[in-house]
C-alpha cells in the first residue's frame, strides 16, 4: 500500500537580524566632543569609585571600634534598624558598582569612537542627553520604545 499524503509547503516569515545600528555608523561624534565627555565621564568614575570604596568600607565594618559584642543583646529593635541600613547600604554599593561598570563601558565606546551611537537606532544621542547620562547607550526615543513610556 502506498502512501499518497500531501505535503503542503509553508513559507517561513523572513526575520531581520541585522543590527539597526550598521545603516547610520558614519555619523559619529567628533574627536574634541568625544575627548569633552571622556573628561566628563573619567570625573564621574573617580567620584563614584570614591563612594563605592566608602561603602564597602562603612559594610566591612572597617572603622568600628569593635563594641559590637560588648552591647547588650535586648537591643532587638535597634539590631533590626542596624541589620536594615547595612541592606541599604549593601544595595546602593551594588548600585554603584553597576555605575562603575557602565561609565567603564563608556570608556570603551570612547575609545573605538561608537560613543553617542544609539544602539537601537544607530543615530548620534544628543549631546543634552549624554552630559546628563553620560552612560547611556540609546536617545530618549529609542528609550521610550523599550520601556513602553512617554516622557
Amino acid at each position: 500500500m502506498e502512501n499518497n499524503t500531501i505535503t503542503k509547503q509553508v513559507a517561513e516569515p523572513q526575520i531581520n537580524l541585522e543590527p539597526t545600528i550598521t545603516k547610520n555608523l558614519k555619523e559619529r561624534l567628533s574627536d574634541e566632543d568625544l575627548n569633552e565627555f571622556k573628561e566628563l565621564i573619567l570625573a564621574k568614575l573617580d567620584e563614584a569609585t570614591k563612594d563605592y570604596e566608602l561603602l564597602k568600607s562603612t559594610l566591612s565594618l572597617r572603622d568600628d571600634n569593635g563594641t559590637n559584642d560588648t552591647s547588650p543583646t535586648f537591643k532587638t529593635l535597634e539590631d533590626a534598624g542596624d541589620l536594615l541600613s547595612k541592606e541599604e547600604t549593601a544595595q546602593h554599593a551594588m548600585r554603584q558598582e553597576k555605575f562603575i561598570q557602565h561609565l567603564n563601558n563608556a570608556l570603551i565606546r570612547i575609545e573605538n569612537k561608537t560613543y553617542g551611537t544609539c544602539r537601537i537606532t544607530g543615530e548620534l544621542i544628543p549631546k543634552e542627553r549624554l552630559r546628563s547620562v553620560p552612560h547611556t547607550t540609546t536617545s530618549i526615543n529609542a528609550k521610550q520604545e523599550l520601556t513602553g513610556f512617554n516622557i
